[in-house]
């Protein structure tokens, strides 16, 4: 029971702390100010959650163009502490490559379920008429994965299908991510 108890804090932790790297990493890939004074509601948040380890590791790790590859890293990371800590705690052995290939299989699946719930609420904000930061900052994030898939769907009277073809497509991606780690084996 208390390993269960730790195993669920310390995933909630890794989780948001990887999740905000990853999310830290996006931004600065579709070049969304990351400045608070430039009215990003989240950028504050961003940084005091990120900052202790992607700091660091951008001294040894450089952008690859405007790849934040520091932060991809410093997600990694984390989610490799993770599960090295976990396997401690459980008292089990394994292979240093299964827990480097479990947490590169976690990184896939954190980014796949951010992208999901990033696109749910940016598809419950465009229900509301009322413009805010917030609207806009996830209009900024999604739009650029929303624009191909408009382009291959037709307008069907003014309802936009693309958040939800966006969402099958997350789905499918992690229903392939799941196969494949379980065929892999170490």
């Amino acid at each position: 029971m208390l390993l269960q108890i730790f195993s669920l804090i310390l995933h909630f932790a890794v989780g948001l702390v990887a999740g905000t790297c990853l999310l830290r990493m996006y931004m600065h890939l579709q070049r969304i100010n990351l400045s608070s004074s430039g009215g990003n509601p989240l950028a504050p948040f961003v940084f005091t959650i990120t900052n202790w380890i992607v700091l660091p590791v951008r001294r040894f790790v450089p952008a690859l163009g405007r790849l934040d590859t520091a932060s991809l890293v410093a997600a990694y990371a984390v989610l490799l502490a993770k599960h090295s800590l976990l396997w401690i705690v459980a008292g089990a052995t394994a292979h240093w490559l299964t827990l480097v290939t479990h947490a590169g299989f976690e990184l896939l699946s954190v980014i796949l379920s951010s992208l999901m719930w990033m696109v749910i609420g940016y598809a419950l904000m465009s229900w509301f008429s009322a413009a805010s930061d917030v609207r806009y900052f996830l209009a900024q994030l999604v739009e650029p994965l929303l624009r191909p898939m408009r382009r291959i769907l037709p307008q069907m009277g003014g309802v936009d299908l693309s958040p939800i073809a966006l969402m099958l497509v997350i789905q499918i991606a992690e229903i392939v991510l799941h196969t494949l780690q379980a065929q892999v084996v170490f």
